[in-house]
């Protein structure tokens, strides 16, 4: 039906009322508090793939070092059992004996912690305990996240 108000033409069926607006309005409430969960997760879920990826990195050079040590390619400093003395050592470029003009650089840089969003590292050497929470200062046997926070199975990021 077509009513005349004003000098306007109006059909009645035009529009939506306030019961489907609010409706609308429910509905989408409902699927934004279900997708803000999984997005919560799914960033910290990939900060996590980006620690365990730069602390595979890490430890990786760091076993690199030890095995260019062990082959005499790396002539080792007293007391450090062939591991690096600091872990700025694995980014500067290292002489390998028995070649002429051969260097190694096992890392471009100290990756970023994501967790901590800094790149400062907790460091074992090999004469610490596997637990300790200072370092002794004779190598680097080992590095772990200073982050605080626990990883969603429940282990804390500096067990990692």
């Amino acid at each position: 039906m077509i009513t005349r108000l004003s000098g306007r033409i109006r059909s009645r069926g035009s529009g939506f009322s306030l019961a489907e607006l609010v409706m609308v309005c429910a509905v989408l409430t409902i699927l934004g508090a279900l997708v803000l969960p999984v997005a919560k997760f799914s960033v910290k879920r990939s900060k996590e793939v980006r620690l365990r990826q730069a602390l595979r990195e890490m430890r990786n050079a760091i076993d690199e070092y030890k095995r260019f040590s062990d082959a005499g390619l790396i002539v080792p400093e007293l007391g450090a059992e062939g591991y690096p003395t600091e872990l700025e050592q694995l980014i500067e470029p290292v002489d390998l004996v028995g070649l002429v003009d051969k260097q190694v650089k096992l890392l471009r840089r100290i990756p970023t912690d994501p967790m901590t969003g800094e790149d400062e590292w907790g460091v074992r050497s090999f004469q610490d305990d596997w637990d300790a929470d200072s370092w002794g200062g004779e190598n680097v046997f080992d590095v772990y996240s200073l982050s605080e926070g626990t990883g969603m199975d429940g282990v804390p990021y500096s067990l990692w």
